[in-house]
């Protein structure tokens, strides 16, 4: 794929099993480079180990959480997962490497991936309240704030995040 306002080639894909270690070290590089502004490097390993790892990945896969990766060229750039519910579309992950921000991959993939859900349903995804760099690209996207909440995920920590909601869009 060829686009204008990203000269680069992107090509999009879904993931299998055997993609399993490439999104966890995504995961790790991703995360350990965008978080520590937001939350402590501890509740970053947590996360990481309970919610990231390959053991979870490979979980989330087998009850239905479809993976995508991105890449630019042949170097993977980004991962995300959604998984349809019965009322709506949930984006478990969205996650693009730090120095490809505000480059268009991230637009460019999150059109890749409405293309891979339910337009009747509305999505919805959970995103840390500090996280303004991503808040700000979801409202571009067309998510709204449904509600701030706070889930106890164990280990002491907590998510401190909006719940967003993006209604459905006719095609």
């Amino acid at each position: 794929m060829f686009n204008l306002f990203y000269p680069m080639p992107l090509s999009f894909q879904a993931a299998t099993p055997s993609d399993i270690p490439l999104i966890y070290q995504l995961a790790e590089k991703i995360w350990h480079a965008h978080y520590p502004d937001i939350i402590t490097r501890q509740q970053i390993d947590f996360m990481l180990q309970s919610r990231y790892s390959e053991e979870a990945i490979r979980q989330g896969m087998e009850k239905g959480e479809k993976f995508f990766i991105a890449y630019e060229k042949d170097v993977p750039m980004a991962y995300a997962s959604i998984e349809q519910k019965p009322e709506f579309c949930y984006l478990h992950k969205f996650y693009l490497d730090v120095s490809k921000h505000r480059s268009g991959i991230g637009t460019q993939f999150f059109n890749y991936l409405l293309q891979q859900t339910d337009h009747s349903k509305p999505i919805k995804l959970q995103v840390n309240r500090q996280n303004i760099k991503a808040i700000n690209f979801y409202f571009k996207v067309g998510f709204t704030i449904e509600k701030a909440e706070d889930f106890d995920i164990g280990g002491g920590y907590f998510m401190n995040d909006f719940v967003m909601i993006r209604k459905p869009v006719k095609l």
